[in-house]
Parts: C-alpha cells; structure tokens; sequence
C-alpha cells in the first residue's frame, strides 16, 4: 500500500477529519480511499470512539475488513470487523465495523445518539444505494439534532459534485487523483448482427493471446457470464477463467478475486459487483461490454422488471480504471465512443426506481411523517411512495394516515423485508407449526437457490441435508427465532405449510392457472404471469409466486413459486378470501347471470348460482357488461360522436370551465350517474342500442354548459352566402372546414372558435367540391399563395369569378352569367 495515491492528501484528509464534522472525498478506482485510508485512521488514532463504513456489497465488506485485519497483524473481529445480513464478526475491541445493506440504517433507528460511535463514512457512495441515501438522510439529523460533534465522510469515485456539495455546504471538499498508470482505451462497438458472448470471446482471446496480465471482463448478468465461460473452456491451461457474481458462493468468489497461481493469469467474468472496492489483483486489461442489468420497480403491477441498459458514464470510467492500478493498461470498449458521449454522466439512484415499502417504514419508525422533513440528494416522487404505503397498510404495518401499527413496530425490529415480516408476524399469532415453517421460508427467500424456481424442493433439500447452503440457511432461520423469542426446529418444519405462510406475504401474488394454459397464470391482483415451458410447476392448478419478473410481454416471468391447494389455504387462513354476489351479462348464453362469487383477490375461487335477479340487478349487470366491453358496445350515432367530440375539445380548449370529466375512463366510473337513468326500457344488451346518448351526454354536461357549448363551439358555421357547413372536430387535432372558396370571398382573416383561441383550419374546395388549399390563415393565404391558385382556376373554371383582390370580394355560390343576370 506505499504507492497509493491518496497518500498525497492523507495528511489533509486526517487534518479534516479531526477539525470538521463533514467531509466529501473524491477519489479515482485505485487511489485507496476503501483501505489506506481507514487503516491510517486507526494507526493515527484519529478519532477516539467507533468507525462504522458503510460498504454497499457484501463481498466488498468482507474483504476489506480481511485486508485491514491482515495489515494490523490480527484476525477479523478485532480492530477492524464487520456485519452483514446474517454474519457478523466483531467484538468489544473493534473500532472500525465495516457494514452493509440496512445495517447502519439499523444502528441508527436502534440509537439515534449512536453512542460510542464518532465518525460515519459512506464508501462508493456514486452507487447511490436506498440504504446509503436513507441512512446519510438520518445521520444528518442525527448530527443536526442530537450529535453536533458526530463526523460523517462521504467517499467516492465518481460524484456528482455540486449535488453532495447542497447537501452537505459546509463539507471540506477533497480530491485524490486516482489512476496510478494511464491506461489505452480502445473501441471495438459491435455490428447490428453481433453477439455479444461470441464477441466478448474473441476479444478476450485475442488480448490474453497478445498481452501480458490478467483481464477483468465486465458482462450484463449471469447468463452472458456463462456463454462467454463455455466460448473459452479452450484457453490455454495457464489461463484460468473465473465467474464473479452476487449468487455465487464466498469462496466462489474468493477464487475470482484473490492471485493467480504462480505462472498462471486469470480471465474474470464479472458483473458491475467488480466496478468498485473489490481490487483483483494482477488485472492490467478490461474488457467492458458497456451494459449492465438494472432492476426497475413498476407501479402498476407491483412487480419489478429487470432490464438491461447501457451503464452511465462515470460507470465506464470505473470499470476503465481497474486496468490501471498495477501498471499501464488496456481498456477494450464494445461500444463506440459516440456512444459513450452520449451516455448519462452517472447512473440514476435507487431510490427513484425502488420499490420503497422498505423505506416508508423506515420514515415512519423514524417518525418522519413527510420524507421532505429529512435531506435527501433525489427525493421519490409521491405515487412510488403512495403506493409502498397501500401495500404496508394492506399487510397490516401501517395505518391510513402512515403510522406502524404494533405489528408494524414489531416487524421493524425484525429488519426483514416487509412481507417477511408481515409473514413470521401473522405465523406467529396462529400457531408454532406456521412460524417454523414461515421462519424456514424467510431464510429459503433471502438466499434463493440459482436456476431452481419450486421453493419446496429447496425446503425438501434443505430437510434432507442436501442444500448447498445448509448452514447458511439454519443460522438465519435461529437468528429470526431468537428475535421473535422462539428456537428454530428444522425437523419440525411442515413442507404443506411451506405454501400457506408464503401466502400470508404475497396474498397479491396467488396464482390461478388459466383454463386450458399449461404455465399460464393470473395473479390475485389481476395481471398475468407464467412459468417456463419446461417448468412442471405450470401444470398447477393454483401456485403462490414468491419472486416474479417483469418481461417485455403481458405476463410476467415466474422464477419461484411453489403449489398451493386453495382449499387448504381457504381452511387456513380464511381472512384472505371474500364473498360477494355477482349479476353480469353472459355474452355466450345471451341472458343473465347472477352467483355468489368466493374470491382471493380479483381470482375467483369458487361459484354458485344464485336465483334470477329483478330488474335493479338486470341494470347493474348491463353496466358492468358495458364496464368490460368498453364505450364501444354502445350506439353512437353520429350526432352522439360529434357532441361526445365537442365536449372533449371544449375541455381541453377552455380548461377554466367547470366541465365534468368526459375522458373514456371517467366515464366508464360514472356510468351509474349519466347512463344508467336513460335505461328504464334496456333489458338486454340488444336493447343498449335504444339508448338516446345525446341525451345522456347533454345531461352529464348540465346547464348551462350544454348551452354554451354550442355558443363556444358551434356545429355549424354560417358562410357569407348564407349556407351552413358544418365544423368537424377531433380530440387533439385543430378544428377544421371544408368549404368552397368563392364562399369565403370578402373574409379577411380565418373564422374562429372558442372564444377566439381557435382558428378553423379551412380546406378551400374548388368548383367541383376537390381540395385546392388547407391553410389556418386566410389572410396569409389570400395575399400569398392564392395568386397562383388564381391562376389555375380561371383556365380550369373560366364561369367562375376569380377575383384579384378576393378579401374584399362579395362571396357567390354563382357563376360569372349568374352574378351578371342578377
């Protein structure tokens, strides 16, 4: 570590450290900011209480904390420790806790004063994790309101400067030039028809073939990962080919990270996980595929769609910068440097494509009632926030007005994911069987078994000894039970409840299989989700999916699941269902159906028939036929197209006015209010075509409205010569007129609607009613291009007047004899 940049500003850093409470570090991949630095702030005594970093992976915590434990002399867990979910190696002599995911949010919440700790640094913050924004977001609270003499450093490689530098404005800013060797850059972007792993492949090949050292290839996923390892199991055999990826093992990926053998170089195939603090040692050549896999959380169906994209630029730079840290390097780029231009500077933080159910309830522990009471560098927009909260409160942890509930305070303390907790919370209350069997299915989620989507052949596994994370697995499970002052018992762990508990936390997320569509599912909440072909799971009759994917399709890709038997689970748990009686059309028997209707959601579990209903019933069956159908199983006639037309162009056109909402969607909602009174004589669905809509349009619109309406935006309007046209007019488009043009002779300027912020768009007809001229400016047109129409005409229409000054001419219907009879 003697020849690390950061050496040069050591003196200023610790200088910093002593004498300011805030301080932003900047410092280039390579530079030492993850390891020289905090070793010096324990060798120079620099603070007198606890150093807690928080490190955004896993991987990266445990090393680091190796590698300073090993620089000290000593094992981890003395000076230097570290905690991460499920694994912590402290003890009363650490001083530097290395932490990551939600811990230090934890430590925070537990004990706002954190007493005993006197320096909070965020390490690659650039990664802009929800937890490490939450967290700095509460530490500056912390240190506003009960710690003015805490010290917080924030570090990275990339920063958005001026950003951090609002937020924190009296940080002492400091900056490490980082790179120790320059590096070559090279760009090779790929042809349209290229494959990315057989590319990835050859250029890997080419470089070990030509270069010295080892290389680091930076790949989109796993499966990327896997097809380049396959192109490359020929490779000569002092090259050693290594995945490196957060599913792996920690000794899997020990392998990738630490040195090759003595005589050998290593290629490592890496997801972003080795952009930052992970130093592999020997790299000197990077490839970069330029993509990554990003998972964005949608609000519409409550499920996250993972996506690949192009990485950021600051990004880019990162992955560059490992190919300098050891001597002068090479980076390979398969895109092109266009490209690389017109990337973002840096990627978009967690937090604003999140799902927050997390952080909604870590405000609402915390107490913060509005998120804008706290500092945050991107604040979440309100739907994303709205919708964490619904899906708190329908598990039972928050209230309507965003308060935890006592289970809510209790599943905090738990620090799961807020559907595990809501789980091993509602187990707990029916019986020891369901929480064993609950504390098993958290543990069995929280560390998913790679390409196996049936979770109770994990739990099967897992109870005959044969799951590869075994160990793992039971000291989770007893480290939850010890929480909720239980013991886990593994042999007594029922796998028919395995499906039952995991219904309690993703009651959203039963599905039903389609009638006569293998692997084809609805969920609970209504949308659509299926299994891979292959999958036996698909032949289920009802499933309960416990992770689901997005796709590009309607249907979402299930990736664990496990079979349900909905009659037990009714048995169970009979809260989760709900009856209602239903009357609807049923459009293949032409007639009416009334039943009760046992639900799960939106999934209708079980029906009986009820006796036919009277005519009350007959309308509501009638509407919500017209609901599903949509406004087109209507009769609109063309009077009722062109009123339905108008009224939306006044909305838009005059929005000062107090319309009702005339949009398809608020119709639909309303029809009880607007069409259901012009329904007395509809007694099947034949019969809707009786419905007079311009009536029920003019009534929804009221008076004095419906007045105005045609004063504001008339059907018709009046020519010079007395003749009427009518005006059409298109939601979104200008109005418009198609009218002859010696009708409109004599009008200086273009007629006009709504209240005057409207010009009709003219079509100007020839003689013979054919297009000569659309234009939206008569008076443009009569001094312009109208000369040459003029032109044309008299040769083609020599009866008809042609006048050279047709603004001020009388407008005629007639032909030149005509006008000269009269």
């Amino acid at each position: 570590m003697s020849q690390l940049p950061i050496e040069a500003v050591m003196p200023e850093l610790l200088t910093a450290v002593k004498n300011q409470h805030q301080v932003i570090l900047k410092a280039a991949p390579g530079a030492g900011k993850s390891t020289y630095f905090p070793l010096q702030l324990l060798l120079n005594h620099s603070v007198v209480g606890k150093i807690i970093m928080l490190e955004p992976r896993r991987l990266a915590a445990r090393n680091i904390a190796r590698y300073l434990a090993e620089q000290l002399g000593e094992q981890v867990g003395q000076r230097v420790g570290y905690r991460v979910r499920g694994e912590a190696k402290v003890s009363s002599a650490t001083q530097l806790e290395i932490v990551t995911e939600g811990i230090m949010t934890r430590m925070i919440q537990t004990d706002p004063e954190l007493d005993g700790v006197d320096l909070l640094i965020f390490d690659e913050f650039h990664e802009r994790s929800i937890h490490a924004d939450t967290a700095l977001a509460f530490s500056l609270e912390v240190q506003e309101a009960l710690r003015d003499d805490l010290k917080l450093v924030v570090m990275s490689a990339t920063l958005d400067q001026q950003a951090l530098q609002s937020l924190l404005p009296e940080a002492c800013y400091i900056e490490s030039e980082g790179r120790s060797f320059d590096v070559e850059m090279r760009y090779q972007p790929l042809g349209v028809n290229d494959h990315l792993p057989t590319s990835m492949a050859k250029t890997i090949e080419s470089l070990m073939n030509k270069e010295s050292g080892s290389l680091l290839a930076f790949l989109p996923g796993v499966g990327a990962i896997k097809q380049v390892e396959e192109r490359l199991s020929h490779l000569a055999d002092d090259i050693e080919v290594c995945p490196l990826y957060g599913q792996l093992s920690f000794t899997e990926q020990q392998k990738a990270i630490t040195p090759a053998e003595h005589g050998k170089r290593k290629v490592v195939l890496a997801t972003n996980i080795a952009e930052t603090s992970l130093t592999i040692e020997g790299i000197r050549l990077v490839v970069d595929s330029g993509l990554e896999r990003i998972a964005r959380f949608d609000l519409k169906n409550g499920l996250t769609r993972l996506e690949q994209t192009r990485i950021a630029q600051s990004s880019a730079i990162q992955r560059a910068g490992r190919a300098g840290r050891i001597e002068e390097g090479i980076c390979v780029r398969l895109y092109s440097e266009s490209q690389f231009k017109q990337q973002p500077l840096v990627p978009q933080p967690e937090i604003l494509h999140s799902d927050l159910s997390s952080l909604v309830m870590e405000l609402a522990f915390w107490g913060a009632s509005d998120i804008h009471d706290l500092k945050w560098l991107d604040v979440p927009a309100n739907p994303s926030l709205e919708q964490a909260k619904q899906l708190l409160v329908s598990l039972g942890l928050l209230t309507e007005k965003g308060q935890l509930t006592s289970e809510g305070k209790q599943a905090h303390e738990l620090g799961v994911e807020p559907r595990a907790a809501a789980m091993l919370i509602k187990a707990q209350s029916y019986s020891d069987k369901m929480l064993n069997a609950a504390l098993a299915a958290v543990a069995l989620i929280e560390e998913p078994e790679r390409n196996v989507t049936n979770i109770a052949h994990s739990l099967h596994r897992w109870l005959v000894g044969t799951h590869p994370k075994k160990s793992l697995l039971f000291k989770r499970a007893q480290s939850l039970a010890y929480k909720l002052d239980t013991v886990f018992d593994l042999k007594g762990v029922d796998e028919e409840a395995l499906p039952l508990v995991l219904s309690l936390a993703f009651p959203d997320r039963i599905a039903q299989q389609r009638t006569n569509q293998f692997g084809r599912f609805t969920l609970a909440n209504g949308h659509g989700a299926e299994c891979r072909q292959e999958d036996m799971l698909g032949g289920c009759d009802y499933l309960v999916a416990v992770d689901l994917m997005r796709s590009h399709s309607n249907s979402s890709q299930i990736h664990s699941a496990c079979e349900l038997d909905v009659n037990i689970l009714r048995a169970t748990f009979e809260a989760l269902f709900s009856s209602e009686e239903v009357v609807d059309w049923d459009e293949k028997r032409g007639r009416l159906m009334a039943e009760r209707q046992t639900k799960l959601g939106q999934l209708v579990v079980e029906r009986e028939p009820l006796p036919s209903p009277g005519k009350e019933k007959m309308t509501q069956a009638l509407l919500t036929y017209v609901r599903r159908q949509g406004l087109q199983s209507l009769n609109w006639t063309p009077a009722a197209e062109s009123l339905l037309a108008r009224v939306r162009c006044a909305v838009e056109w005059l929005p000062e006015q107090s319309w009702p909402m005339f949009d398809e969607a608020s119709l639909l909602d309303s029809l009880e209010e607007w069409l259901e009174p012009y329904m007395t004589s509809v007694s099947s669905v034949n019969d809707l075509s009786k419905i007079n809509l311009v009536e029920a349009l003019n009534a929804r619109l009221g008076w004095p409205l419906n007045q105005q309406l045609d004063e504001w935006l008339p059907e018709h309007y009046q020519l010079p010569t007395g003749s009427k046209k009518r005006i059409r007019y298109q939601y979104g488009h200008e109005p418009k007129l198609s009218v002859r043009m010696q009708e409109v002779f004599g009008e200086s300027g273009s007629p006009t609607v709504a209240l005057g912020r409207k010009r009709l768009v003219l079509e100007l007809l020839s003689p013979a009613q054919r297009p000569l001229q659309v234009t939206s400016d008569l008076a443009a047109f009569w001094n312009g291009s109208y000369k040459d129409v003029q032109k044309e005409m008299k040769g083609r229409y020599p009866k008809h007047v042609w006048p050279d000054d047709p603004a001020n001419h009388v407008a005629t219907t007639k032909t030149k004899r005509q006008l000269n009879n009269d």
